[in-house]
């Protein structure tokens, strides 16, 4: 099992690589089919994925991440206000096939997993943008790492027992520091590329633990879901982590807090 998680963690993180490092059209194809994967699994979850409800779904994140390439909706609330129109025109035209959590769901997923995660490529083409995306998995994948490792050694005290028995206070203070830590030896390595005083890299330094701290609630929340639905794994796509959104259930809430505070930052 653990050769397995290896092999497809080394797999993961080389495409990871390849995509960000490319960036432009390449990342955001890839992105947009991850997003559809995840997007399945969620609906999946309700028993949406294969609906009427669940294909407005796909066809509403289509047009979003195509509007990221080449934009034409010329206001975000249009696309927002236009999406839950068609959603709730659905729910009335098919009732009763639908409940309204499976309404909710169809609707939510949208921002849950679509637009968050499109975050990674709007964070890359910011200025300095090759360089600052990867704050995004340091504070979500190097934090989750650090976690464990604390959690392991010194982990007395659990955090969220009901979600997660094995996530300790310890591991998280330590998933967060590790992020900070991180995060300046990174800067400290790319300085000169990322153009950075040492003042801005603890400044991202900062930003970075923050990304920690918003990482645990991604991957709480994600727990959460499955604990209500009853079920281990949103899917079996990547070996001995789950699915998509087993694997990226940090990522996705660490991708806009990084892009958003990386943008205020540059400012």
């Amino acid at each position: 099992m653990f050769r397995t998680r290896l092999i497809s963690g080394i797999v993961l993180i080389a495409a990871a690589l390849a995509l960000i490092i490319t960036g432009g059209t390449v990342l955001l194809a890839g992105l947009f089919a991850v997003s559809l994967m995840g997007l399945y699994e969620l609906y999946r979850v309700f028993h949406i994925e294969k609906s009427v409800l669940g294909m407005t779904g796909y066809l509403t994140a289509t047009v979003y991440y195509i509007n990221l390439g080449i934009p034409f909706i010329p206001d975000k609330e249009m696309f927002i206000l236009g999406f839950l129109i068609l959603i709730m025109a659905v729910y009335v035209m098919e009732f009763p096939k639908y409940r309204a959590d499976q309404i909710f769901a169809g609707f939510t997923g949208i921002f849950y997993v679509a637009v968050m995660l499109s975050c990674i490529y709007q964070t890359r083409i910011l200025p300095g943008g090759a360089y600052i995306v990867w704050l995004i998995f340091l504070c979500s994948w190097g934090s989750d790492t650090c976690a464990y490792c604390v959690g392991v050694l010194i982990g007395k005290h659990k955090m969220a027992p009901k979600l997660s028995p094995k996530k300790s206070v310890e591991g998280a203070v330590g998933g967060i520091l590790g992020a900070a830590l991180l995060t300046l030896l990174y800067g400290w390595i790319f300085q000169t590329q990322m153009n950075l005083t040492l003042q801005y890299i603890f400044a991202f330094a900062g930003v970075s633990a923050a990304g920690a701290l918003v990482s645990m609630i991604g991957d709480l929340a994600a727990s959460a879901i499955k604990r209500n639905y009853e079920i281990k794994d949103y899917g079996n796509l990547i070996p001995g982590h789950g699915g998509i959104l087993d694997r990226f259930d940090s990522v996705i809430f660490t991708a806009p807090l990084i892009y958003y505070l990386a943008q205020s930052l540059i400012r």
